[in-house]
């Protein structure tokens, strides 16, 4: 199941080497004087960036404006932990079990991608500024909605190989 909060109460749980890289750099991203604080600040809206940092991780750097429920869609990967971290803005990450909802796109290997149609049964999340949230494989989940108002993100999504 899905793990979320700050980096410090992540960090308590997970003792997996293969998240260090991916925690180091979110501390940098909380460092306002840090290059990797600056860079991501100045993300363009509707703009992606990826960034590898090892064989196993990568980021996508990326900014956009939150959307109602009803135009967003759940979506799992099978190769890769998401680590969604919320640097500027919040939103409603919705989580739920593949098991428990209906495939509407079939996975796409390339992509890493599935997705899923909307379920009334899922767990919801507010993730706010400098909070994460972890999704693994069985985790479907639906980012990007909007808390009260559509507002724009500044959002690190890591991508850890499972």
């Amino acid at each position: 199941m899905a793990i979320f909060g700050n980096i410090e109460s992540i960090k308590s749980q997970i003792t997996n080497p293969k998240f260090e890289k991916a925690f180091l750099y979110i501390q940098k991203l909380q460092d306002k004087n840090s290059f990797e604080h600056k860079e991501l600040l100045n993300t363009n809206l509707d703009e992606c960036n990826k960034i590898v940092l090892d064989e196993n991780t990568f980021i996508l750097k990326q900014s956009y404006i939150t959307k109602d429920k009803k135009d967003c869609l759940f979506e799992s990967h099978k190769k890769y932990i998401d680590i969604q971290y919320m640097f500027e803005g919040d939103e409603i990450m919705e989580v739920e079990n593949i098991n428990n909802l209906t495939l509407l796109k079939d996975y796409n290997e390339s992509l890493d991608y599935a997705n899923y149609s909307q379920s009334n049964n899922a767990s919801i999340l507010k993730i706010k500024e400098n909070e994460l949230a972890i999704f693994y494989p069985q985790d479907a989940h639906m980012p990007c909605i909007k808390i009260d108002k559509n507002k724009k993100v500044i959002k690190a999504v890591f991508k850890i190989a499972v």
